[in-house]
């Protein structure tokens, strides 16, 4: 953000309370509870069986090869990560070390190989474990989730026992919806973190209020992650508007942005191709409209009461600002660096 602008992940949140009683949070849940109950509506009528089979016949071709396209794009992310270098994981993730470049790299010429494709799996568990040297575990908590399902997907893939690897795709959905609903929660805990982006970039709003469109798009971001691990229309419906909207970031954020989130984009894509039309996690109480609103009110609960309750475990009641850092390295805008400054050095624990 802006120079000057801290990004102290220990600071004290907004109380849960101020997120219940806003009414713009409570406007943009009806209109999920609208979206949810229609496309159910749609999904169980002879309208549903068509909508479905549509999507299919459009994404046929990458079906037949998801697994290929899956692991290509995996191994060209890590690509990229060895390219930018100074990294861990993810653009967002300084480090000084070196290292950590070399070790991604192994790990994108380990996903080529089936035998290799599990260590590559285990190469990303280990990279995550060795960023605590650096950074909070709070903090790291962003990344994790996505983590883990890219590292299950790589050991489940090559596995030769079926009733493991039927659920690799299904690794890679719960691990991108788990990061969205998390990640979505800093708009609700920390507003002001995205107060000058709205300034610098104020067409994201569609012409909203700053205090609109933040809750809003908080909303947005879980419920369309919560989306991902729902029955399949719903799921693939917001696979494709999680897209879009991820799509339409890369041209203002510039490319080291689409680095950052490309690979949540293209795990999107293979959520809109996928297939299955089954349900493994709750299925009869998902397919029933009536139980859409306790669904997303429980897995605000859960979320939310992670959320503040883990920020309060690790910093306590007040929070821990700590001392005086350089600014927010998120949403730090350059044509080439938009993620903020470039410097090796990195306060520990709690710059993010």
């Amino acid at each position: 953000m802006h120079a000057g602008t801290h990004y102290i992940v220990g600071a004290p949140p907004e109380p849960v309370t101020s997120t219940l009683v806003n009414t713009w949070f409570s406007v943009g849940i009806v209109l999920v509870f609208v979206f949810f109950g229609l496309t159910r509506a749609v999904e169980r009528s002879a309208y549903g069986g068509m909508a479905l089979d549509m999507l299919d016949r459009i994404t046929g071709p990458l079906w037949q090869r998801l697994d290929d396209y899956i692991r290509a794009i995996i191994g060209a992310f890590f690509v990229a990560i060895f390219a930018i270098g100074g990294v861990y994981l993810t653009p967002d993730l300084k480090t000084p070390a070196e290292w950590a470049s070399w070790l991604q790299l192994v790990i994108a010429g380990m996903i080529f190989s089936r035998r290799t494709m599990p260590i590559a799996g285990l190469g990303i568990i280990a990279l995550w474990v060795l960023a605590l040297r650096d950074y909070d575990l709070f903090h790291l908590f962003d990344y994790l989730a996505l983590g883990l399902g890219v590292a299950a997907y790589l050991i489940l893939e090559p596995s030769k026992h079926e009733n493991w690897r039927v659920h690799r795709l299904e690794a890679l959905r719960w691990g991108l919806a788990i990061a969205l609903m998390w990640s979505s929660l800093e708009k609700f805990a920390f507003p002001s973190w995205f107060y000058p982006l709205v300034v610098e970039k104020p067409f994201l709003t569609f012409g909203m209020p700053r205090d609109v469109f933040i809750p809003m798009a908080g909303v947005t971001e879980f419920t369309l992650g919560l989306s991902l691990v729902w029955i399949p229309l719903i799921r693939r419906l917001s696979a494709i508007a999680l897209l879009v909207i991820f799509t339409a970031a890369v041209w203002p954020f510039g490319r080291v942005d689409l680095i950052g989130h490309g690979l949540i984009m293209a795990i999107l894509l293979a959520v809109a191709a996928d297939h299955s039309r089954e349900t493994h996690f709750l299925p009869e109480f998902k397919k029933k409209i009536r139980h859409i609103p306790a669904g997303i009110a429980a897995a605000f609960v859960l979320y939310g009461s992670a959320y503040w309750g883990l920020h309060s475990a690790f910093y306590g009641p007040e929070g821990y600002a700590g001392p005086a850092i350089t600014e927010k390295t998120t949403h730090s805008h350059s044509p080439e660096y938009p993620h903020g400054p470039q410097a090796g050095e990195i306060p520990h624990g709690i710059q993010k």
